[in-house]
């Protein structure tokens, strides 16, 4: 028996048992799954970033807030969150202040109720499936583990079947099973560092809406003035 063949890694998956396989194969699944979310709501919060940035930019230029309604609401497919955020504000905006029976209160009550809908439907959008990330990392080497057991169990099994018992006989069934913790590891890392990291960001970008929110009700409460 060529030993250094049977450790290598594919051996080791190839001759491993049932239920590790298994495990194995399902971890791996749950890693290109993550990997995928990942590279997808890193380019989604990086875009939502940049424009933010730009409106930010736009906003406080001082331009009339007319004609960047117009643009936000000409340019619809291609607005950010944020744009998105004072669309929903200055239409409603529009709408209440020309009725005559609303006070410059409720005005300004219900341009902060549209934003605030616009503005939690964006946060959740930015924050889909970073639950699963978060699955995914707690999960993972929980799973591995399972496999990791269960291939040990396996190995011992087969040693009551022989007469005397060896390292050279035990280490490819402990082999075996250490590869689904490790492949459980391989899953969970990135997810754990990416959601974390992922989370920041929304929490930041959330952070900037809620002042937008704020300060944009403000100046349209000095316009009723």
């Amino acid at each position: 028996m060529n030993v250094t063949q049977d450790l290598s890694i594919i051996e080791l998956i190839v001759n491993a048992s049932l239920v590790v396989k298994l495990v194995m194969a399902l971890l791996a699944v749950v890693s290109v799954m993550s990997w995928y979310w990942i590279f997808r709501k890193w380019f989604a919060i990086r875009d939502a970033r940049a424009r933010t940035e730009k409106f930010e930019r736009d906003f406080w230029s001082g331009g009339d807030l007319a004609a960047l309604y117009q643009s936000a609401v000409n340019a619809r497919h291609q607005t950010g969150a944020l744009e998105r955020v004072f669309e929903a504000g200055f239409r409603e905006f529009t709408k209440l202040r020309g009725q005559k029976t609303l006070d410059p209160g409720s005005v300004i009550d219900g341009v902060r109720r549209a934003m605030r809908a616009t503005y939690q439907r964006e946060i959740d959008d930015l924050e889909a499936h970073l639950a699963f990330l978060a699955s995914v990392g707690s999960v993972s080497p929980y799973v591995g583990l399972f496999g990791t057991v269960w291939g040990i169990m396996h190995a011992f099994r087969g040693l009551s079947n022989v007469a005397s018992a060896t390292l050279a006989a035990v280490a490819p069934g402990i082999a075996e099973a250490l590869v689904a913790t490790a492949i459980g590891l391989f899953a969970a890392i990135p997810a754990v560092v990416a959601y974390n990291r992922f989370a920041h960001d929304v929490d930041r970008l959330a952070v900037r809406f809620e002042s937008f929110i704020e300060e944009f009700s403000n100046i349209l409460q000095r316009h009723l003035k």
